[in-house]
């Protein structure tokens, strides 16, 4: 049985080598025909985040006894298997094996790791040991009784609203890797619902008995999602779908992570049966960056773990291999047994922003993840939308509501403070009314979350905020060498504390324009500025906020209304959602929500 292929970069997919091999100077790739090229000497690793084996959480999780390695091979090698683990800052690695090839053909070589020791990762290490050798590719594997091997097939969950090119672009990746392809091994194990909330796919050019669409109401994530798992529950004895795999449409999925986890599951012990599988956030920008892999939600103090790491080198590898306390894995890759879908057991109906994390503190008691199992995905401080200070306020307010009883009024005071204390600082005073307006939807408890319409709601939320414009249609002149200067993160103490005294400049008198990114700007910013311009590069738009003593004042004496309503209702609220909880989650409110 397999169970990991080894991979090469492809263009078009990852081009990033130290993702798949490491070598020195004496090897050759070469990418269209996908095999490296020895020279005598030459040495390559494969203790990469693609190619090393996370051997200590398969026995951890799966009924595995035994790995092999498969690789194909011409010329002459010197195979070492190895494993390798972090123990505080040292790398700990070990010999399992030496082995010799010798062949004018390709041919293959089948070695076992013969190891009591499953810490950390397995690995390879090939030297050529005469010049014109080549490695064509291989796998981990192993063999297993058939009755040990459980029976899985995978349905992918995708919602999309109006973005054909991404959705394309990824079923073809689909069919050509799994679906139209005999030596896959999920060929016959992989549906795909699509969720289509803008009503704008091609049924005709992307549909087939194993790709389901369904025009759906523009319900946000929350509603488009919950449509797929509603189509997978209602398809249950037809498709036989025993886990799904719920995953964002604006991704570069390696369709090996499909394998990957399928494999996986098959072997899974009776014990985590219940398992989730989540897959690692990488950026697509920099493909070798880790933004998250595993998340707990700490009521709203947001911990996304593994961030920042170079998964080119070995030690941020194998620091991925440590496992650590997780409450959900974000929906763009995140699988779990269909068990969980019933009738009574759906998402939250909230459109975006915590459906996935109240789903996973919901249903999670155990969550794996491997190297190699991930997406790319634009990072998101890249992204600045308005209208989310909506979302991610109300959103919180019902997801700690729900699983966090002890977050307190007073807690949440002190935290809407500084949330609208620094929307005052940045002059962005539509984004203070969107924070408030979701304070008070939240007091509506669960009778307003049942009986608003979202598609309506979320378009009033949008006219709300601040919407980008081309720059050239703003009545501010924009300067490339300004929006640069305000990325500079240096400040003098001096100046630091001088913002302290003055309130951020507020009791200073402005005297300057600036322009800022929309995404990453600093108090420091804004420092006795009288407009900004709140410059995003990735889409060349913008919005300009400007310095309001009257919209200040405003916002603080709304913060004591709320404060006052919050003494009196925020309790009698978070009762509400978790009492009636239930109202909200089941299926005959989600047809009547979807207008099925």
């Amino acid at each position: 049985m397999n169970l990991q292929t080894i991979l090469f970069p492809k263009v078009g997919l990852c081009s990033e080598e130290e993702l798949y091999f490491r070598k020195d100077d004496k090897i050759e790739f070469q990418s269209e025909r996908q095999y490296l090229e020895f020279k005598r000497k030459a040495v390559a690793w494969f203790d990469t985040y693609f190619n090393g084996f996370s051997i200590e959480k398969w026995k951890k999780y799966t009924k595995l006894d035994k790995v092999s390695l498969k690789l194909e091979l011409e010329g002459s090698f010197k195979v070492t298997l190895l494993s390798k683990e972090k123990l505080h800052n040292d790398i700990i690695e070990k010999i399992i094996g030496e082995y010799y090839f010798e062949s004018e053909t390709k041919e293959e070589l089948k070695i076992d790791f013969n190891s009591f020791d499953h810490k950390g990762m397995y690995f390879f290490k090939l030297e050529a040991l005469k010049g014109s050798s080549y490695f064509y590719g291989g796998e981990y594997y192993t063999e297993v009784a058939e009755d040990k091997i459980q029976d899985v097939k995978l349905g992918i969950v995708i919602c999309t609203f109006k973005r054909e090119p991404f959705i394309y672009r990824n079923i073809g990746i689909l069919n050509e890797n799994i679906l139209e392809n005999d030596n896959s091994p999920l060929k016959d194990a992989l549906h795909v619902y699509i969720s289509d909330n803008g009503q704008s796919l091609d049924a005709n050019k992307i549909g087939s008995e194993k790709i389901h669409i369904y025009p759906n109401k523009n319900v946000g994530g929350a509603g488009g999602f919950t449509r797929g798992l509603i189509e997978i529950l209602n398809n249950k004895e037809n498709d036989g779908i025993t886990h799904a795999l719920v995953m964002d449409d604006d991704i570069i999925i390696e369709p090996q992570s499909l394998v990957k986890t399928y494999n996986f599951l098959r072997l899974v012990k009776e014990e985590y049966k219940d398992v989730f599988i989540g897959g690692a956030m990488l950026r697509i920008d920099h493909q070798s960056i880790q933004v998250e892999s595993g998340a707990s939600w700490n009521a709203g103090a947001l911990n996304s773990l593994k961030q920042g790491l170079d998964l080119r080198h070995v030690d941020a590898v194998l620091y991925n291999e440590i496992e650590e306390y997780t409450e959900f894995n974000a929906w763009w890759y995140c699988c779990f047994p269909t068990k969980v879908i019933t009738p009574e057991n759906l998402p939250l109906p909230i459109f975006i922003r915590g459906d996935d994390l109240e789903y996973g503190l919901r249903n999670m008691k155990h969550l794996v993840l491997l190297n190699g199992i991930c997406v790319w995905h634009e990072p998101f401080e890249n992204k600045y939308t308005s209208f989310l200070e909506y979302y991610i306020v109300r959103n919180l307010l019902i997801d700690n509501a729900l699983h966090f009883s002890n977050y307190s009024k007073m807690q949440f005071l002190k935290f809407l403070f500084k949330r609208i204390t620094r929307q005052a600082i940045y002059y962005r005073y539509k984004n203070i009314d969107l924070i408030y307006r979701a304070v008070n939807d939240f007091y509506g408890g669960v009778d307003w979350l049942k009986n608003q319409d979202g598609e309506a709601l979320h378009k009033e939320i949008m006219n709300s905020g601040f919407k980008p414009q081309l720059v050239e249609n703003l009545n501010m002149p924009f300067h490339y060498a300004v929006y640069e200067q305000s990325l500079d993160r240096f400040e003098r103490k001096t100046k630091r504390i001088k913002r302290f005294l003055t309130l951020n400049g507020l009791l200073l008198k402005a005297n300057r324009d600036n322009i800022v990114s929309m995404a990453n700007a600093t108090p420091a910013n804004f420092y006795r500025a009288k407009r900004v311009l709140n410059y995003d590069i990735t889409t060349k738009k913008a919005f300009i906020t400007e310095k309001s003593y009257k919209c200040i004042f405003k916002a603080y004496v709304e913060f004591f209304k709320i404060a006052i309503k919050t003494l009196t209702q925020f309790d009698k609220a978070k009762a509400d959602y978790r009492n009636r909880v239930n109202e909200i989650t089941s299926l005959e409110f989600w047809n009547k929500y979807l207008e099925k």
